[in-house]
């Protein structure tokens, strides 16, 4: 086993964990926990998100770090262009995590904590519509990652 593939390794288990549970909140946690009444679904998911975004931070030191290290590696002139395209793909989907930490993931727990459901409500819609974005991109990563290599 060469260094190289151990920084593999850690890019595709930050990716998995990251996109993975994107994944089982969009299509698994939503649409069961639309279920519940607004005292119950809001605290659900703050608590879900207390514990999967601190994940998704570990994920995105593993991925940029990891990242970083194999096109240092190769060098970024002769790194295929799947690589430059995952870069950027990468940088807009941490920007946009950012984004939910610090703005919509903020207001969801201060309303959770006052049991202000209407304003935890719009908070978490905000998180949904930008997690449904970043899902989205995760998956047109992933193919760029896999398939574009080929091109």
């Amino acid at each position: 086993m060469t260094v190289h593939h151990l920084m593999l390794f850690f890019h595709v288990l930050g990716v998995t964990v990251w996109v993975g549970g994107m994944a089982f909140a969009w299509g698994c946690l939503r649409p069961a926990a639309k279920q519940l009444p607004p005292a119950q679904r809001l605290p659900l998911w703050a608590a879900s998100f207390l514990r999967f975004f601190p994940l998704v931070w570990a994920a995105v030191a593993l991925i940029t770090l990891s990242g970083i290290f194999m096109l240092l590696e190769t060098g970024f002139a002769r790194a295929p262009r799947a690589w430059h395209a995952m870069l950027l793909t990468g940088a807009v989907m941490i920007g946009v995590f950012a984004s939910i930490w610090f703005g919509p993931w903020a207001r969801l727990q201060r309303a959770v904590r006052l049991e202000d459901w209407a304003s935890a409500a719009v908070a978490l819609n905000t998180i949904g519509q930008r997690v449904a974005f970043n899902l989205a991109l995760g998956v047109v990563t992933i193919a760029v990652a896999t398939l574009g290599l080929a091109l």
